[in-house]
């Protein structure tokens, strides 16, 4: 499925400056047109967060202290968690034969139900799940649900946020380094932050939008990037990206070892 652009005509251009994005099915200009007050919530969510040192340095978790305050943001909002469930009857008319002497049809019904997973943000007809640095394995629930909410016409469009894998883990790494805040395993070896590959990032969820894992349904993306990172006070400076890395151990982004 090919990757559509809308994102770049309904975003400010400060946001834009500081995020990545990707959609299919104009996915932005769907929200913005269809459901402008999600729209511009989701607007003043981007535009008033950043990232921090203590929230890049952090080791992580499912919901650690990004997505938790992404999730804040939107619950003040009046974004809801929101879980679904599916009841499906079926009936079965077993026609008499008359041969047997029957008269009557036997009728008998079936009752399932499913239930779908959790969506961390839902409101007007908008789904939007925060997946900072969980197992990429979450991509395809999100995607599954969201499809399965278009195709029985309870939501418009979703978004994911998520992040930039390289340009979060420069981020991490630099300003561990630089804010002394490095952390180690038991062996003594410096732990490099946001090092996993096989969690949800931007990286990750592209090529399950191209090849349409999400159905019908319009999802945009939206990855933080270091851009996204505002220092404190005290906190030091973080160089552009294409910068080269300064540090221990680590020379530079390519030479940061993968896991997976």
């Amino acid at each position: 499925m090919e990757q559509t652009d809308s994102y770049r005509r309904v975003f400010p251009k400060p946001i834009l400056g500081r995020y990545e994005f990707a959609e299919v099915r104009n996915a932005a200009s769907a929200i913005a047109g269809t459901n402008p007050d999600e729209f511009r919530d989701i607007v003043e969510v981007l535009d008033n967060f950043w990232l921090t040192l203590p929230s890049l340095t952090d080791p992580g978790k499912n919901k650690g202290v990004i997505a938790s305050t992404l999730d804040t943001a939107f619950r003040k909002l009046g974004w809801r968690e929101a879980g679904h469930e599916t009841e499906t009857t079926l009936t079965m008319r077993i026609e008499p034969y008359i041969g047997a002497g029957e008269k009557t049809p036997q009728i008998r019904t079936y009752k399932f139900t499913t239930s779908g997973h959790k969506v961390d943000n839902v409101r007007g007809r908008v789904a939007l799940d925060v997946e900072w640095y969980a197992k990429d394995g979450n991509l395809d629930r999100d995607l599954a649900n969201f499809r399965a909410l278009h195709e029985l016409d309870v939501i418009d469009a979703a978004v994911i946020v998520t992040r930039h894998h390289e340009r979060t883990k420069y981020a991490a790494n630099y300003l561990a380094e630089k804010g002394n805040v490095i952390r180690h395993d038991a062996k003594g070896d410096r732990i490099v932050l946001l090092e996993t590959t096989t969690t949800t990032n931007l990286e990750k969820l592209t090529p399950r939008l191209e090849v349409g894992n999400a159905g019908g349904c319009p999802v945009l993306a939206v990855a933080l990037t270091d851009l996204c990172y505002k220092p404190g006070p005290d906190d030091p400076t973080l160089p552009p990206y294409d910068a080269p890395l300064a540090l221990k151990g680590v020379p530079d982004t390519e030479a940061i070892e993968e896991d997976g």
